[in-house]
């Protein structure tokens, strides 16, 4: 096979990861991109059977673990990672992906104190219960899913939170990057899942407009011309979990197919 065709090694064969938000969405197409590039996975998810049905699907030949937690509460995250060293023998890999989706409706502050909760703080129980580990080895990666809402206003809550991951990560990187272990902060823009036709739907009739003219808007507004999928947002996440992306280390990689009008240098 000529050089230029040569399939790269992404050198995650044997790896363990965590991904979090792992029974749909962004976080389900992660699992499958690492579990693809050989790496051993444990799903993450507060709602068991979805999970476990999500392990069955991702399932390629690696091992493929559910572990049932809510990272909103701590002892759910240290029971979660004790059972994932117990079938996996350690972790190498967090992706953190589970949040709610950030709707822009009004909110209260119980709401408010709920995201944080879950996207800031549950982010970070995650980062603290496997550091550890990671740091014993000498290596690791932490990827950190947040989104294009914390360079842009309009949803308050979907900017502070994401602002928030992004300024953790920087954090997390400064003190864990020394002792081997990369964090990076991934920005997605608007992607499309499993759930986007019942979202594109609610959207286009709180616009007054017809779902394909809220389509055509959408991807007008990506200089790529149409939206992402899940799985080209976890191609991104699943080279930063890996070994060749050792020259980012706390820095927002966006996977949005280019959000026209904005300059960030």
């Amino acid at each position: 096979m000529p050089d230029n065709l040569r399939r790269v090694d992404l050198e995650l064969t044997g790896r363990r990861a965590v991904v979090t938000g792992g029974s749909r969405g962004i976080g389900l197409a992660i699992g499958r991109a690492l579990a693809a590039e050989g790496a051993d996975v444990a799903l993450v998810a507060r709602t068991e059977d979805v999970l476990r049905r999500a392990a069955d699907e991702v399932a390629s030949g690696r091992r493929v673990v559910a572990a049932p937690a809510d990272t909103g509460d701590d002892a759910s995250v240290a029971n979660m990672v004790g059972l994932v060293v117990a079938q996996l023998g350690g972790v190498d890999i967090l992706v953190n992906a589970a949040a709610t989706p950030a709707t822009g409706a009004p909110f209260t502050d119980d709401d408010l104190e709920a995201e944080i909760n879950v996207k800031v703080r549950g982010y970070l129980r995650c980062a603290r219960a496997v550091a550890p580990l990671m740091v014993e080895s000498g290596w690791g990666r932490i990827v950190n899913i947040a989104g294009l809402a914390a360079r842009q206003t309009g949803n308050l809550v979907g900017t502070m939170r994401n602002v928030a991951v992004a300024a953790l990560t920087k954090n997390l990187a400064d003190e864990l990057g020394p002792r081997g272990v990369n964090v990076t902060v991934v920005h997605p823009g608007m992607t499309r899942t499993e759930r986007t036709p019942e979202a594109m739907a609610a959207m286009a009739q709180s616009r007054g407009v017809t779902v394909e003219e809220l389509e055509r808007a959408l991807d007008a507004a990506v200089s790529l011309g149409r939206i992402v999928t899940a799985e080209e947002v976890a191609a991104v996440v699943t080279f930063l979990a890996s070994p060749k992306s050792v020259a980012i280390n706390g820095d927002p990689v966006v996977a949005s197919g280019g959000a026209r009008g904005s300059i960030h240098y």
